[in-house]
């Protein structure tokens, strides 16, 4: 008799394509520093805003989460971050220390 291993498979790629999903969303997304989809992941169970449905599974994730960020610790210090989104940033903190020394003129 042959055993069906379809339903472990399907389960076990299931569980591996769900699992990190903020580390790989954070990262993906331009966040710069370590352990980003850990912070992201924190920030929604903290924020009032965020369902009560949607923060178990956040807490389900998390571990997977971390352990994703650690094994992307080594990336995350090499990497330089030159997307859009962190050159307005880095634009709009130069403007708001500019602004703060020498205010814009009304």
């Amino acid at each position: 008799m042959m055993k069906s291993y379809l339903p472990t498979i399907i389960l076990g790629s299931g569980l591996l394509t769900v699992s990190g999903c903020s580390s790989v969303m954070t990262h993906t997304g331009g966040q710069d520093g370590t352990y980003p989809g850990t912070r992201a992941s924190y920030q929604m169970l903290t924020d009032s805003g965020t369902s009560w449905g949607y923060k178990p599974f956040v807490v389900l994730d998390m571990p997977f989460t971390a352990i994703a960020d650690t094994v992307l610790v080594p990336w995350d210090l090499y990497r330089t971050d030159k997307s859009l989104k962190s050159k307005v940033e880095a634009s709009e903190n130069a403007n708001l220390a500019t602004n703060s020394v020498l205010p814009p003129v009304q």
